[in-house]
């Protein structure tokens, strides 16, 4: 009989919750089979297995924190002494409970309650993302599926009735930002007005463990809010010309199974701003001899990505390198592996300053906390039409506001100001980005 104890799946990794068993005693195992997920700080994980052989016990249940080292499952593996030992009575092992699960599990979540957050459809009752009726071209059904969209539910504004690009992404973007429409009815035993907090045990009040993404999100956040003495500024711009760009990228055919936003502009900038202010990539390091501020000579872009476990920041790893289609297809890549559950600890480890887009949720501009570790955020603000003065003449154009927050320590309000003015300027006018 082999002992499987949790391992460090991240970089000093000391505990995760045991999210979901993806197997039941008596079941047969290979090595590197999933068993079971695992919730870090930041991410679910599949558990592969180490051995090969029949499940023997599950030693840690659903729901629980399971600490570093902690035995979590026994495997009868051939050869070893467990093969020789049997369970229940007259020696027979007792039957397996019977799975009542009525799908497979998903590493990541949906978008239901709580007892479908982690759950897929079996492979023969899989959504169908298209529809053979609807009128789209291909690379538009493709990116249909890679979004969850039906296809038949979305209205085409093509010239023949067809479905285009824009129509599938503002589908997903109004699913994905109004996903509460409902308004749920106060519980029955709730009061209108509640005093004072009372035992967990009064019916008018729910506790919600503070545990996982949540748990580590207010870590973070606290110690940041704390240490770094942080300072905002935002400005308003003219972004007309992004908007033309982005229009004009979309045409391209080397983009066409690549979803394209101001967000990839918008990501553009902050890499030039960058380059041109570069103490806004650095980070604060303590030392026994003193603080000194190390600069960063890449750029690992982090995007905060709001999903339904909380708030994640992935980053795209040098992407200072990157071209315009290969940032584009970074981009796409990691909103899709956030969205379905799959970001690895790796991929949120390193970032050196990270754009938050608060644009999709309708908001104008914010003062967000600092990534720990980075000295800017910048947030990305809704592009709306606005009344706008040209050339003395009042028109409208599409204006954004671009805000962040920084750590007063590493760069003072020149160099701020600078930058935050330089990402306005390629909003401005993309063509910047030539130079």
């Amino acid at each position: 009989m082999e002992t499987f104890h949790l391992p460090d799946v991240g970089e000093g990794l000391t505990e995760a919750e045991l999210v979901e068993w993806r197997v039941k005693p008596g079941d047969e195992v290979a090595v590197n089979d999933t068993i079971a997920d695992i919730e870090t700080a930041k991410s679910i994980v599949e558990l592969p297995s180490p051995y090969a052989g029949t499940v023997r016990d599950l030693l840690a249940a659903e729901g629980d924190t399971v600490d570093v080292g902690a035995p979590i499952v026994t495997i009868d593996a051939p050869g070893s002494a467990g093969d020789e030992q049997t369970s229940g009575e007259g020696g027979a092992r007792p039957e397996p409970p019977a799975d009542t699960s009525d799908s497979a599990v998903l590493v990541g979540y949906g978008t239901g309650g709580e007892a479908q957050t982690r759950r897929r459809p079996k492979s023969h009752e899989k959504t169908v993302t298209s529809s053979v009726g609807v009128v789209a071209k291909p690379p538009v059904r493709k990116l249909a599926r890679d979004l969850d969209v039906v296809l038949s539910e979305v209205s085409g504004s093509g010239p023949a009735g067809e479905v285009t690009r824009d129509d599938v992404v503002k589908h997903a973007e109004q699913a994905s930002v109004f996903r509460n429409l409902s308004t749920p009815e106060w519980p029955a035993e709730r009061e209108r007005i509640i005093p004072a907090p009372k035992a967990a045990t009064d019916p008018r009040y729910e506790a919600v463990p503070v545990k996982g993404v949540r748990k580590a999100t207010a870590n973070a956040m606290v110690g940041s809010a704390t240490t770094a003495p942080h300072v905002s500024v935002w400005t308003d711009v003219d972004a007309t010309r992004t908007m033309e760009f982005v229009a004009r990228l979309k045409q391209q055919p080397q983009f066409a199974d690549i979803r394209v936003s101001p967000l990839l502009v918008y990501a553009r900038a902050v890499l030039w701003a960058v380059q041109r202010t570069p103490e806004i990539n650095s980070t604060w390091i303590e030392t026994e001899s003193g603080a000194e501020i190390q600069v960063r000579n890449y750029v690992n872009l982090g995007i905060a990505a709001a999903t339904p476990r909380g708030l994640i920041v992935p980053n795209i790893k040098d992407a200072h390198d990157l071209s315009i289609r290969e940032l584009a297809s970074a981009l796409q890549d990691l909103t899709l592996t956030a969205r379905d559950g799959k970001t690895q600890p790796g991929e949120m480890q390193g970032g050196t300053i990270t754009i938050t887009n608060i644009g999709v949720f309708g908001m104008d501009a914010g003062t967000p906390i600092l990534n720990p570790g980075e000295a800017g955020i910048v947030a990305m603000g809704a592009i709306r039409q606005k009344p706008w003065v040209i050339d003395g003449e009042v028109r409208p154009a599409w204006v954004t506001t671009v805000s962040g927050s920084f750590d007063h320590r590493i760069v003072d309000g020149d160099k701020i100001s600078r930058f935050v003015a330089d990402v306005a300027a390629v909003l401005e006018e993309p063509a910047l980005l030539l130079d």
